[in-house]
């Protein structure tokens, strides 16, 4: 079981979070968290993206700097 201090919403404070047995073999890592204080659970996002890419980028040159 691994315990971590979070902010919960729910008591309003930093509180010690920990993790449930994880049936999934995350063990030590799981990304779900229970709230001791309340029982609030949530879930810590273990991955990572890219971000989309805008099909009409806009100029990011000051409008008074662009040439004519």
């Amino acid at each position: 079981m691994s315990d971590r201090e979070l902010y919960c919403d729910d008591c309003e404070g930093v509180v010690l979070f920990e993790a449930p047995p994880c049936v999934d073999g995350h063990d030590a890592d799981c990304p779900e968290l229970v709230c001791t204080g309340c029982g609030a659970a949530v879930l810590i996002a273990t991955f990572a993206f890219r971000a989309p890419r805008l099909n009409g980028r806009r100029s990011t040159t000051p409008p008074h700097r662009r040439a004519a």
